[in-house]
């Protein structure tokens, strides 16, 4: 035992003479070496691309300093352009989201990339026309937008849902013609309700002040008027034409009465159960 203790307490000697039995670590490759130097692979932080960024109270603000610092510099011979307020940027927002799913920033993003020789430069001056004609913020326009679809949708239920689609169209389209007609309500709830408050039956539609609840009753029929109303209404917003009846004819009545106010204007189309004119 005293001789194994001795074995095992006795360093381990290499002479001279001795080849050893394990070898010392080769130097490390270059291109391995320029490898190690680079970034781990794996998940990293990008940036995040325009319109992808939450639009924040402090980011508006940012953008805000920006621009009036940028505009402060005197670079054209048009003189120091007018400093870009909350409005302006809220106007650059409202008029980017028509474009069709736009988020505010990649709005923005679109109206500062250099414009085309056909597209006109956006001025201060433009800027303070557009403002001063009454923009909306998007979710305005989507409220307002909803708001017009079920006046048309009401109106085309309670005043044709017995007809087929071509009557109801018709009936939609005078409510169009209206609407784009300078002697009534520019929107299509304006004109399907002008009047409803003057009392009972003194209003243009008759369901609008019969006084009568307007809830639809009748499930499949008014699926139908909804499904019409926003079709007509996307022509309506996008100023195209209805094309059911002539765009001049403003007035109808069902065919089985003759009210004396039809002698007095031109009768220019029958559809379903209307009669539809036109002023003289």
């Amino acid at each position: 035992m005293a001789l194994v203790a001795g074995l095992i307490a006795s360093p381990l000697v290499v002479r001279a003479n001795e080849k050893a039995d394990f070898v010392l670590p080769l130097a490390v490759p270059a291109p391995i070496a320029q490898l190690r130097l680079q970034p781990a692979l794996g998940a990293t932080d990008l940036p995040l691309a325009p319109g992808q960024q939450k639009l924040t109270a402090a980011l508006l603000t940012n953008y805000v300093a920006r621009q009036q610092q940028l505009r402060a510099v005197d670079v054209t011979e048009a003189g120091i352009q007018l400093p870009l307020s909350n409005e302006m940027l809220m106007g650059y927002i409202a008029r980017g989201s028509l474009a069709g799913g736009n988020t505010a920033l990649s709005a923005i993003d679109s109206f500062m990339k250099p414009v085309s020789e056909h597209k006109p430069t956006v001025t201060p001056e433009l800027l303070d026309a557009y403002i001063a004609s009454g923009y909306e913020p998007m979710a305005k326009r989507v409220e307002v937008a909803n708001a017009e679809r079920d006046c048309l949708a009401q109106a085309i239920y309670h005043e044709a849902r017995g007809e087929s689609q071509a009557g109801q169209l018709a009936v939609a389209n005078v409510i169009v013609n209206r609407a784009r007609s300078d002697k009534y309500p520019s929107s299509l709830c304006g004109v399907i309700y002008q009047g409803a408050k003057n009392g009972r039956y003194r209003c243009q539609f008759t369901f609008a002040c019969d006084g009568n609840n307007d809830a639809p009753s009748e499930r499949q029929a008014w699926a139908r008027s909804t499904a019409l109303a926003k079709d007509v209404y996307a022509e309506y917003a996008m100023g195209d034409e209805i094309g059911a009846v002539p765009d001049s004819a403003l007035f109808y009545h069902t065919t089985n009465v003759r009210p004396s106010w039809s002698y007095t204007y031109s009768r220019v189309a029958e559809v379903g159960a209307h009669i539809f004119y036109a002023p003289n």
